[in-house]
């Protein structure tokens, strides 16, 4: 007998749709929400997800912020949710520098050669 499993990260964009005014560069733009996790596939079905990340990317800069897990988890579940800047927290602005994990999705700075996260280069 024999088992085929594997762990393995996604990112699911999450509906959320209001136009704000951002606090960067102050120009019109919309909130694009996302969710990054790890899960556990069992016989290629997904069955178990852990370590989720809320995160918010700008349509006007491309600023990203990570969200409060609190109001993530409401926009999860379809709630009506205002997001104030309060909750959010600024990883990667216009001149800010960072590098994204091409294996794993993780956000890491721009000096580090490989990933905290799974070890791979960057």
């Amino acid at each position: 007998m024999f088992f085929i499993m594997g762990i393995s990260n996604a990112e699911k964009k999450l509906n959320y749709l209001k136009t704000v005014i951002c606090s960067r560069c102050s120009q019109f733009g919309r909130f694009e929400v996302f969710m990054t996790y790890t899960y556990l596939s069992l016989f290629f079905i997904p069955t178990f997800k852990w370590g989720r990340h809320y995160y918010v990317r700008t349509s006007c800069c491309n600023t990203l912020y990570d969200l409060d897990p609190s109001i993530g988890k409401r926009i999860l579940h379809g709630e009506d949710v205002d997001i104030k800047d309060e909750d959010l927290t600024l990883v990667k602005g216009k001149n800010d520098e960072y590098k994204k994990c091409s294996s794993c999705g993780y956000l890491a700075n721009s000096d580090f050669e490989y990933c905290p996260k799974c070890g791979k280069q960057l």
